[in-house]
């Protein structure tokens, strides 16, 4: 008996100190970061000022492309393909009475124009446009105006800049992003609020949209930590109830991604294989508009579509950027984008030379292709604009 235990303890006498040498193996430390990002600054009124973005390891983008050399983000939200299965009954919804369904298709229609696949993505796409035209989803195109005081359109694209790298920094998908943006607009038209508060408003806005869109969003004490504790965890959670009460509690609004997804099924359906440039240019030119306060005046579905049509011109700018599928399937003419390609064509040459460089940085890594190097030509010619036949809807599918 006490040989067996003799032989136990030095058993896990010698099984211990085994591990205890064998214990600093174990850990691997990373390399220090080459930049930090740090908290936003003082907000005013100028764009022309010097911030330091972040080198972040890895977004949580829809269409990101892999990086072997990558750590897998803790936080990931993993999502479905995009509406791939065809279900066995297609999805009825009800229209109500909104007028500018009318110009949807029916999906028949739409089978007809080219979509083999999805049959259903009519209905989904009349749907969300819907929720998009309730005037309790939308935010004042001219809030800034009538509602703020001390709040300017340049702070917000500063604060805007700001949230783009903190989604990167925790690993955020594009819907939190694209959620935060829309419930600060929501809450500014309806509250005025001082510019002290206005960063605390941003990430309260994305603690919200976090919880609705991530499977382990961060907590409170991580977006304190993010603006160098500015604002205490208290601070932060009352802004959350404001916020939920100005918005009613209505937080699933359709925003620019959600259309954007479904139109770049569409303008690719006759294509063997996605192109993965195409894709990443839609959404970067996506996310500058996010940046612009003028560009609230124009729905999330027409970005979306004005987003596709300047990435063609972009990539193709000898070819039509439109076609037949994508006006049946989006509603949209060419005449009626004119105005809001026009205004994101502004902002991708970034002619007021605006310093927001989140955004352009984000899209510029090898994982994004390098997007947001591309330039476009300095012009869209005007026939791009004019109404499109199904010859040309036919020679564009066939050359892309």
């Amino acid at each position: 008996m006490s040989e067996n235990e003799n032989h136990v303890q030095s058993t896990r006498s010698s099984s211990s100190s085994s591990s205890r040498k064998r214990a600093p193996k174990a850990h691997h430390p990373l390399p220090p970061s080459k930049k930090r990002r740090v908290p936003l600054g003082e907000l005013t009124n100028s764009l022309h000022i010097t911030t330091n973005n972040s080198d972040c390891n890895i977004s949580e983008s829809k269409y990101a492309a892999k990086e072997d050399d990558l750590p897998p983000p803790s936080t990931a939200s993993s999502r479905d393909s995009d509406f791939e299965t065809t279900p066995k009954n297609e999805c009825e919804v009800k229209e109500g009475n909104h007028n500018d369904l009318e110009k949807f298709p029916s999906t028949e229609s739409i089978q007809k124009s080219g979509l083999r696949r999805c049959s259903y993505t009519s209905s989904i796409y009349r749907y969300l446009h819907s929720l998009e035209m309730e005037g309790n989803r939308r935010c004042l195109s001219n809030y800034m105006r009538e509602v703020q005081d001390d709040v300017s359109g340049n702070m917000r694209e500063i604060l805007v800049d700001w949230l783009v790298e903190v989604a990167e920094e925790y690993r955020l998908v594009s819907d939190t992003l694209y959620l935060t943006v829309s419930y600060i607009d929501r809450f500014l038209s309806s509250q005025a609020l001082s510019r002290n508060n206005l960063q605390l408003l941003g990430v309260s806005c994305m603690l919200i949209a976090s919880k609705y869109e991530e499977i382990s969003p961060p907590q409170v004490e991580s977006f304190c930590h993010i603006t160098d504790n500015t604002y205490t965890k208290d601070q932060v959670l009352d802004m959350e109830k404001q916020v939920l009460k100005s918005l009613n509690y209505e937080m699933g609004a359709p925003t620019t991604i959600n259309f954007l997804r479904i139109l770049l099924k569409a303008a690719q359906e006759n294509c063997e294989s996605s192109d993965l440039q195409f894709e990443l240019l839609s959404c970067y030119l996506a996310e500058l508009s996010l940046l612009e306060y003028g560009c609230m005046r124009f729905l999330p579905s027409m970005i979306a579509a004005s987003a596709v049509f300047l990435s063609s011109f972009t990539i193709q700018p000898q070819m039509h950027p439109w076609s037949m599928t994508l006006q049946h399937h989006s509603g949209y003419r060419p005449s009626d984008l004119k105005e809001c390609v026009l205004a994101i064509h502004d902002i991708q040459l970034n002619r007021k030379g605006s310093s927001s460089r989140a955004v352009r940085d984000k899209y510029t890594q090898n994982k994004f292709k390098h997007v947001a190097t591309l330039s476009p030509p300095s012009e869209v010619p005007g026939c791009y604009f004019a109404a499109i036949n199904e010859l040309c809807s036919v020679r564009f599918s066939r050359m892309r």
